[in-house]
């Protein structure tokens, strides 16, 4: 797959009286005329270096600059769901690439729900075509399957009828030949007594995420220790925390090595649970979880055989059950500041460093392209707004 070839910075600048996540103080961040990051330094470092002839100083007096957002978990865009993809409406993905690329997010994960598996394959070879060839836009990671190995009573808005017994033969049929765009696959452990696919999944480079699950806390660390390092939308389809059986999210946030992905959009997890959950663990990151019409206004949408209501960003099916968002990323960073429940560093780090953490990608540092965003904290408003540099 080839990289998205955006180079918005196109001579050498020092952008200096920056505040960057993960690191302290005020940084200055040198990129050279490539549009890469040569070096991040504290300010007032003393060096020696030549100044380029075209260097340019920007001074953005505090602000907080970071790598673009990265999206683990979107379903769609512009009124197009990825299950949907046919060679007739391929067009569409360098669209949703670019509308991604406009809202901030430099990579993301389209999320396939449990479907029937023509219907996976024709989606899987249709990405993985696009993803080899395309150049500008939001990058295409890969493909994250969201089922069908699902625990029926938390399938949510999964389609029963597609739903998938959990075995080593059910992958290989639904992969297919297309294992290689596959990045991450949503199950639940419980239905692999086994224990034979996580570790298979591992062997293929698939990163395993917990969710749509009855797992006991017991058998969720069982799925950590044969490889699982995720968890899907936090709180969502699993069971409750509860003071005798933690259950699977239980294990999962007090496991240093599994990152939890978390929907800010105050309708899938309430922000007094959200606050709750960030002093629990910092081992989170935001996912949009948003569905075909991101991009597109409120109202009632098709979603596979039936229809989703769309009210004020929130998605759910005619007879009430929640389904997704059509609220962008970086809506979550500004909702967890809006209700005061994290600093704007963990905020802007949550939708940029922590889900290219979770995928084992570097976050920013020297030697990465200069893809930046520049944020800017109102005191007085409380409202933080972005920008691309």
């Amino acid at each position: 797959m080839t990289q998205a070839t955006h180079k918005p910075i196109a001579s050498n600048v020092d952008i200096i009286n920056a505040r960057v996540p993960g690191y302290q103080d005020l940084q200055m961040l040198l990129v050279n005329h490539e549009g890469v990051i040569e070096q991040i330094l504290p300010m007032g470092t003393v060096f020696k270096r030549v100044p380029p002839p075209d260097l340019q100083i920007l001074d953005v007096a505090g602000d907080w600059i970071s790598l673009g957002g990265v999206d683990l978990q979107i379903n769609g865009a512009l009124g197009l769901a990825f299950t949907e993809l046919t060679p007739e409406n391929a067009a569409m993905l360098p669209k949703i690439s670019q509308y991604l690329w406009d809202a901030g997010v430099d990579a993301y994960v389209p999320t396939l729900v449990t479907t029937a598996i023509e219907n996976i394959q024709r989606s899987l070879a249709i990405i993985a075509d696009f993803a080899a060839h395309s150049t500008t836009g939001a990058k295409i990671l890969g493909v994250h399957l969201e089922g069908p190995f699902l625990n029926y009573g938390k399938r949510g808005a999964h389609p029963a009828e597609y739903l998938l017994p959990l075995t080593i033969e059910e992958v290989k049929r639904v992969l297919g030949d297309y294992a290689a765009i596959v990045k991450i696959i949503t199950l639940a452990p419980e239905l692999d007594p086994g224990s034979e696919v996580i570790a298979y999944l591992r062997s293929l480079d698939i990163t395993v995420s917990l969710g749509h699950s009855q797992a006991t806390a017991d058998q969720a660390q069982q799925a950590f220790d044969l490889g699982a390092t995720m968890v899907t939308h936090a709180f969502n389809a699993m069971p409750p925390l509860h003071h005798r059986e933690p259950g699977l999210l239980g294990a999962a946030i007090t496991n240093p090595n599994v990152m939890c992905g978390l929907i800010a959009d105050g309708q899938h997890v309430t922000p007094t649970m959200l606050k709750i959950l960030l002093r629990a663990t910092h081992e989170l990151f935001l996912v949009s979880d948003a569905l075909a019409p991101l991009g597109l206004p409120d109202g009632i949408y098709p979603w596979d055989s039936r229809h989703i209501e769309v009210k004020n960003g929130t998605a759910r099916l005619l007879d009430g059950t929640l389904t997704g968002t059509t609220l962008p990323l970086f809506v979550g960073v500004q909702n967890l500041l809006k209700w005061g429940i994290c600093d704007v560093e963990r905020a802007i780090a949550l939708a940029t460093n922590a889900p290219r953490k979770a995928m084992n990608l570097p976050v920013i540092s020297s030697g990465q392209p200069a893809n930046l965003l520049r944020w800017h904290w109102d005191k007085t408003t409380k409202e933080l707004t972005w920008q691309r540099l």
